[in-house]
């Protein structure tokens, strides 16, 4: 959802317009897909990072505007809080050394950003929730000055009628209201793109379902929140329960979850998803675009306001031709540019290896799957092939790594590659320290210093090693 709106108050004939210009637009995707419409290029990876900025005490720093004017990079857009930004890469062809190249396209961009923070006397932080963050930091003053967020809390506190309600029960419990949309920014995600030809989508697409435990699970990076150790993504509960609308049927819990894993695999393509979209969810954001319906204006803009794990996008080729993607978006951002590659190179070749996979897991093993690896990291026992219980930790190095190796050789990825990042993903597995795991042992060693922790971390993201080589 990255359009910037006018204003943020609607009237009911807006939201009848809205809806008539997405029905209309959900039928012509149907009838694109239907005539192999859709671009045939690809496969194409891209990334989106989001970062803290935060002071010297480590505390959040709200200066994204001042940050991102000095940055004047159109690769750097603001986040819901003044002290989110995002960081993106231009989209290159999955194939090659395209993964190295990826890498170091974004050191590159990460070093200007950082160097821009440091000239504001900030800096930049990747990491899934940022330990030291109060409730207090998530008010409506510390909301970035887009109209976009604006609409969006004033919309979704009048679908809910009342306070948002958070509860997480980890390691320890948590429990607070808050009164508006300033929640969600207590997450930083990094999220993966995977654009694809027409007729690759769907097995895509239900493979990235089906690999979400598996990379979730091998990349966790956000334990605390609030000063509570409760999941090892609590960054996960935290985003279902900071924009918690149901669909239609209910004010808050309708039949479907506005932000959630979904509820089926795709059968009928892409437009199963989009028809789904404008059945079930209510209109946020009822924005009218000039835009002739094959820009998709509309359907984009209702997209961009449910919140799937693995969500489908529509978008374009330079030439104008629609194209397919898939965004992931299970993964916190951090801990370092290189653990985040080696996480998009799993990710890759993993669910490229299962969308070729005549086997299928049920929906709900996945969905189950997901969450226990969102508890407890690669610790969790998972359900895989054949209905046979496995600790994720095991099943990851005897039976995913290998499978995310065959789908990066027959993606055309480079040798060096797929031995590198895939690398670092066994090499953390056995060192058995991912980026929750090192928070919680320097906390376990050094009592609830959060601040100093946090310092620390930064340190060594400095440094750019992987994790799995931090001391403690």
């Amino acid at each position: 959802m990255g359009q910037e709106i006018e204003h943020i108050h609607f009237s009911q004939k807006d939201f009848e317009r809205f809806l008539k210009r997405l029905g209309e637009e959900t039928e012509l995707l149907r009838s694109l897909e239907k005539g192999w419409q859709f671009s045939d290029k690809g496969p194409v990876a891209g990334f989106e990072i989001e970062a803290w900025l935060v002071d010297q005490h480590m505390r959040p720093a709200p200066c994204n505007d001042r940050f991102l004017k000095r940055l004047a990079d159109p690769l750097a857009s603001p986040e819901l809080a003044k002290f989110n930004i995002e960081l993106n890469n231009h989209p290159r062809d999955l194939q090659s050394d395209a993964l190295s190249r990826l890498h170091h396209e974004q050191e590159e961009i990460w070093r200007k950003a950082q160097q821009t923070a440091q000239a504001l006397d900030c800096r930049l932080l990747m990491i899934g929730t940022l330990p030291t963050l109060r409730q207090t930091d998530l008010t409506l003053k510390n909301m970035s000055e887009l109209n976009r967020y604006r609409a969006l809390n004033e919309q979704i506190l009048r679908l809910r009628g009342e306070p948002l309600h958070l509860e997480i029960t980890g390691e320890e419990h948590l429990e607070c209201f808050h009164d508006d949309v300033m929640l969600e920014a207590a997450a930083t995600s990094f999220q993966i793109h995977l654009q694809t030809p027409q007729d690759q989508f769907t097995p895509l697409f239900n493979a990235s379902i089906m690999a979400s435990a598996a990379t979730l699970g091998a990349g966790t990076n956000a334990p605390y929140l609030f000063g509570k150790d409760l999941w090892a993504e609590t960054r996960i509960p935290l985003f279902e329960q900071s924009i918690e609308i149901g669909g239609y049927g209910a004010a808050i819990h309708g039949p479907l979850r506005r932000v959630g894993f979904g509820n089926r695999y795709l059968k009928q393509g892409v437009s199963q998803a989009f028809r789904e979209n404008l059945e079930h969810f209510p209109v946020l954001l009822p924005i009218l675009f000039e835009d002739p319906p094959d820009k998709f204006s509309h359907l984009r803009l209702h997209n961009g306001t449910i919140w799937r794990w693995n969500r489908p996008l529509v978008g374009f080729d330079q030439n104008g031709t629609p194209h397919l993607r898939i965004e992931h978006r299970v993964l916190p951002a951090g801990p370092t540019i290189i653990d985040m590659i080696a996480n998009a190179a799993f990710y890759y070749g993993l669910a490229y290896n299962l969308s070729q996979e005549q086997k299928r897991l049920p929906f709900s093993q996945a969905r189950d799957n997901f969450y226990l690896a969102a508890m407890h990291g690669w610790d969790a026992h998972v359900t895989w092939f054949e209905n046979v219980r496995w600790q994720l930790r095991k099943l990851l190095l005897e039976e995913l790594i290998p499978r995310a190796r065959e789908g990066l050789a027959q993606l055309a990825i480079c040798r060096r590659d797929r031995e590198k990042y895939l690398g670092i993903i066994r090499d953390r597995i056995a060192a058995n320290q991912c980026g929750s795991q090192w928070q919680r042992r320097y906390i376990a060693a050094h009592g609830k210093d959060f601040a100093a922790m946090t310092r620390t971390y930064w340190q060594h993201q400095q440094q750019g090693k992987p994790v799995h080589t931090w001391p403690i």
